[in-house]
């Protein structure tokens, strides 16, 4: 399909310079602490977690690779919206690959509305690698993820976290309400 967006390209933090980052967005893009306490702390009446969906599936080719895993891989994929009040303020889709849910890894299949970075920044043994950071444009197959209803351009990041060999990667993409 002539014009479509077929994939999404990321950038590591040395390589955003040309992308012309929005001085509203680069703070909730290169944050290093948890995305969740910050959203609690900058919500002044109810935030809480939508689960959209939760279950076994190929991820998209950039997720493999960003996971190291074979081509057609299955893993746990995880959508959620956080809210504060009724307002979305960020969709979340995280890959867990099946290998990482054993041991004491294993609850992360089962969070249901919990948000996933309370347990990820609460476990000193798990360790945030590098961010990187994308646009979702309305072309984009994945825009339709986020819910967004605009033709906003949307701001995500992902990280890939680690815990003894144990790996998931976790895209947050940053929508229009936000403040």
């Amino acid at each position: 399909m002539s014009g479509y967006c077929t994939q999404l390209n990321w950038y590591k933090r040395k390589r955003c310079v040309a992308l012309k980052i929005p001085d509203e967005i680069r703070h909730w893009l290169f944050d290093p602490s948890s995305l969740t306490a910050r959203l609690i702390a900058a919500c002044p009446g109810n935030f809480h977690v939508k689960l959209l969906s939760q279950e076994r599936r190929t991820p998209t080719p950039d997720e493999i690779r960003a996971l190291g895993l074979r081509y057609r891989s299955h893993a746990i994929i995880r959508e959620v919206l956080l809210y504060c009040d009724n307002k979305p303020w960020v969709y979340a889709r995280s890959v867990i690959p099946i290998t990482t849910l054993s041991g004491p890894l294993r609850r992360l299949g089962r969070l249901g509305n919990k948000p996933l970075g309370a347990v990820l920044f609460a476990d000193k043994s798990i360790v945030r690698g590098e961010v990187e950071v994308a646009t979702i444009k309305p072309c984009h197959a994945s825009y339709a993820w986020t819910g967004n209803q605009g033709d906003d351009v949307i701001w995500g990041r992902r990280s890939v976290f680690c815990q003894r060999r144990k790996t998931l990667l976790v895209s947050e993409f940053f929508l229009p309400d936000i403040p």
